[in-house]
């Protein structure tokens, strides 16, 4: 059993709490409309459900959703969720009905949104719907707002959502005079991506050695975090030569380079990149509040439950068997995640949420867009569209967490010869198409607070919008 209990509403619901200015029913008002009325398929989410359709299969209630007409279906079919609208139409009543108990009350929205009645009518209907289909409840996890981790890339503070997210700028925050080393290699030459793959595989090295649930293990995150730590790793990276597996981890408590090498970790032969069904939001409004959000979780490996059309989270795939990996599963002990929303900070000056779906690949497809943008001056769509490279070097945060030593995968954009020096630096190379989802579909807004200029990016490696209203 790897489920985990979902409570994103309610966390959706703190958020709207504490910053939004509208209701829930106005919210989701179209997000039920397209449920109850559908949307068209389009190609990529046909080809996902065709991928898995023997995984869909499994699941009486699967079958009906995601295969109406005993198929997947189509570019251009509708795909309608009857059940999803009715959930969120009886949120949207439950508030409703507190409304004439709050009217005219101070914090009337608030209360609202917080009313027992409205919560409850999610909570209630999907514990016992949830019942019916899983067999029994898993423990409840503890809601409320955590502080952020906070980093620095290129003298930028960029909130995260540490330590439960792999950490892939470890390496890369130079500061002068290693920012302008690293900018005068030149962008997607042989030696810059050298340099961020190298960066990339120590963050996961660190990773694999000390992130899990810091409720439940000691993640030395303010260590980790250091500029002190940061150089010592820094100089773990060689130019001429490539770690030909994932490199030894570091000793962030006593802010060393290098700790003793654990057991080493099996290859898999075959690669097969995890399926992904991550999305991103973000946004800037008229006030300046900045919002990013990477809501996520498979739709093929765990069973729709019919009354509620919501499936229970199957992130429980992100834990360990082993139970001395920090991540190993454990009672009431939470999974370390892949979903990396951001929001890079510029005090006075700018202000970037930014995030992608992808798997092990998020973090370093946002890096290349950051970097793109702050350190190449590249304007923001061209930043995002840019050919990527993505390394494996690690293993996998999804069961059964497939390791492939020294693997870069790269968009052929990037020319061939680029791809044969990194050969010779003992990069094991594998080439993407032209353009590919597997590479992260990068969406961002970059506030300029010193001219007001809005501007926004959405990749086209996926279904993506970049609206101005």
């Amino acid at each position: 059993m790897r489920t985990v209990v979902p409570a994103a509403p309610d966390a959706w619901i703190t958020a709207l709490k504490r910053f939004g200015t509208m209701s829930f029913g106005e919210v989701a008002e179209s997000a039920i409309g397209y449920a109850r009325d559908g949307f068209p398929v389009y190609p990529l989410m046909t080809e996902v459900i065709t991928d898995h359709e023997a995984d869909y299969r499994m699941f009486e209630s699967n079958v009906a959703l995601y295969l109406p007409k005993g198929r997947p279906p189509q570019p251009g079919e509708l795909f309608v969720q009857t059940a999803l609208a009715a959930t969120l139409q009886h949120m949207a009543d439950q508030e409703g009905g507190a409304r004439s108990r709050t009217r005219g009350r101070p914090h009337g929205r608030a209360r609202r949104l917080l009313s027992r009645r409205h919560r409850a009518g999610y909570r209630q209907t999907s514990r016992r719907e949830r019942g019916s289909v899983v067999g029994r409840r898993s423990g409840e996890l503890p809601l409320g707002l955590r502080r952020a981790g906070r980093d620095v890339v290129r003298g930028y503070p960029v909130i995260r959502l540490w330590p439960l997210v792999p950490r892939a700028v470890v390496a890369a925050n130079d500061q002068p005079p290693g920012y302008r080393r690293v900018r005068k290699l030149g962008h997607n030459s042989i030696g810059y991506l050298h340099h961020i793959t190298e960066a990339v595989k120590l963050a996961f090295a660190d990773r694999e050695t000390y992130f899990g649930d810091p409720r439940v293990i000691d993640v030395p995150i303010d260590a980790m975090l250091s500029r002190e730590y940061a150089n010592k790793r820094r100089e773990m990276i060689l130019q001429d030569k490539a770690w030909p597996e994932m490199p030894p981890a570091g000793d962030p408590r006593k802010l060393a380079a290098e700790r003793a090498a654990g057991a080493p970790l099996v290859p898999e032969r075959a690669f097969s990149a995890p399926e992904l069904d991550t999305s991103h939001v973000c946004c800037v409004d008229k006030y300046g509040n900045v919002f990013a959000a990477t809501p996520s979780d498979g739709s093929y490996n765990a069973p729709v439950i019919p009354e509620l059309g919501i499936i229970p989270s199957p992130r429980g795939s992100q834990s360990w068997g082993d139970p001395d990996h920090p991540s190993g599963v454990a009672p009431g002990k939470r999974p370390r995640l892949t979903p990396s929303p951001a929001i890079a900070i510029e005090p006075g000056k700018m202000k970037m949420p930014f995030g992608t779906p992808g798997g092990d690949v998020q973090t370093q497809a946002m890096l290349q867009v950051f970097l793109n943008i702050h350190m190449f001056g590249m304007e923001v769509q061209e930043a995002v569209e840019a050919p990527r490279v993505a390394s494996y070097s690690y293993p996998s945060s999804f069961e059964p967490h497939a390791y492939h030593p020294g693997l870069l995968h790269m968009e052929s954009r990037i020319d061939q010869a680029t791809g044969e020096a990194l050969g010779r630096l003992g990069h094991t190379i594998g080439w993407w198409p032209e353009w590919t989802w597997l590479a992260g579909a990068v969406c961002t807004v970059v506030a300029d607070q010193q001219t007001g200029m809005l501007k926004g990016g959405a990749d086209p490696r996926r279904p993506s919008y970049a609206l101005g209203l």
